[in-house]
């Protein structure tokens, strides 16, 4: 069975830190591109951050570079977003999403979604 299960999200104040997890049962992270989308309050979802399998160059948004890192942990086969110095703008359903291994990054074409865990930052 595939699936991805989010956890993590929370109520934050501006400038403090959180991390994302994403489990990926069924979804080998030695074979997989894993990303973590968001999608703000009255937006569409956007893309946040993205790595190739077996942890190949990550790519980001700019809004994100600097404070969020994407990782993954093989022997967990869970994948991380580490966000710091959050800001009221990171507020949204974050999802991450996953879909077999690229030989080059794009951000879209993803195939497998989770459902979602809410961030929300205060000012």
């Amino acid at each position: 069975q595939v699936q991805l299960v989010e956890s993590g999200g929370g109520l934050v104040q501006a400038g403090d830190s959180l991390r994302l997890s994403c489990a990926a049962l069924g979804l080998p992270l030695s074979s997989h591109d894993f990303a973590w989308f968001r999608r703000p309050p009255g937006k569409e979802r956007e893309f946040v951050a993205a790595t190739r399998w077996g942890g190949r160059n990550a790519d980001y948004q700019d809004s994100v570079k600097g404070r969020f890192t994407i990782s993954g942990d093989s022997a967990q086969n869970t994948v991380y977003l580490q966000m710091n110095t959050l800001e009221p703008e990171d507020t949204g359903v974050y999802y991450c999403a996953a879909r077999p291994g690229t030989l080059e990054m794009s951000r879209s074409d993803w195939r497998y979604w989770g459902q979602g865990t809410q961030v929300t930052v205060s000012s």
